[in-house]
């Protein structure tokens, strides 16, 4: 990572909810989800924190490396129905070794929907793609 990655970074990423992540698009196989309304599911609705806080990242990081979320601490208070847009702010406010932490906040436009915290952890792809591969022969070894 460069030294340009330092605590106090901000990011504010814009998603125009469409109907492909609303809750029956979650799981199709789940019966249980297919009976639920057409709203930003919150497993969706993670992954655009997530990314967000990706997108804060990037630019920081050395090539051949990138991060992978470990923690996620995120409430979710309103429904967003699609078509609305969903406003994501981050700012990383912990930085120890490879240890991202941010502050995370989500508005879809009318309601805050969402806060809370999330950890990302910084890491080089070649390795960590060879701890899959070794993890993965010793499933089918």
């Amino acid at each position: 990572m460069r030294d340009t990655l330092i605590p106090g970074l901000t990011y504010r990423f814009e998603y125009k909810v469409p109907e492909n992540k609303t809750v029956p698009h979650l799981y199709p196989e789940a019966p249980q989800f297919q009976v639920m309304p057409d709203v930003l599911a919150t497993g969706f609705m993670v992954g655009l924190m997530e990314w967000t806080c990706i997108q804060l990242l990037e630019p920081h990081l050395d090539a051949g490396e990138g991060s992978l979320g470990t923690h996620v601490d995120f409430s979710h208070t309103a429904a967003t129905p699609p078509g609305l847009t969903v406003t994501v702010d981050a700012e990383m406010t912990e930085l120890r070794g490879p240890k991202a932490t941010f502050v995370v906040k989500a508005h879809d436009g009318v309601d805050a929907i969402s806060d809370g915290r999330h950890e990302r952890f910084i890491v080089k792809w070649d390795r960590f793609n060879a701890r899959v591969d070794d993890k993965r022969a010793r499933l089918n070894g």
